[in-house]
């Protein structure tokens, strides 16, 4: 699936199911408040927190991120960004200036 059509498909949700968007300010604090989500759970399967009593230790990484891509793209939608094209422009801009920067980085 591109990403155009995951576009498509969100708003086609959303004029069936949603009502109507959000508005941007909302979907924003939403957006910020998933990426939290997703935090929470990498901060204790990957780093050094653990799971409070209680709290969820199967959390699913792929739900949390399908969140975040969910709420990017319906601000994407109610903006008018086209995301595919947006996402290529970037990768290329990416390429043009890291094409050596990651190899000679002695960190890496």
């Amino acid at each position: 699936m591109t990403i155009s059509e995951l576009q498509k498909q969100v708003d086609d949700w959303i004029k069936k199911y949603g009502v109507r968007y959000f508005n941007e300010l909302t979907n924003m604090a939403i957006l910020t408040e998933e990426v939290g989500e997703l935090a929470r759970v990498i901060s204790r399967k990957y780093g050094e927190q653990s799971f409070k009593e209680g709290e969820k230790s199967n959390s699913n990484l792929g739900d949390e991120m399908s969140d975040i891509l969910f709420v990017l793209i319906c601000l994407a939608n109610q903006t008018n960004v086209d995301l595919e094209s947006a996402f290529k422009n970037k990768l290329m801009l990416r390429t043009r200036r890291d094409s050596e920067r990651h190899k000679s980085n002695k960190k890496l």
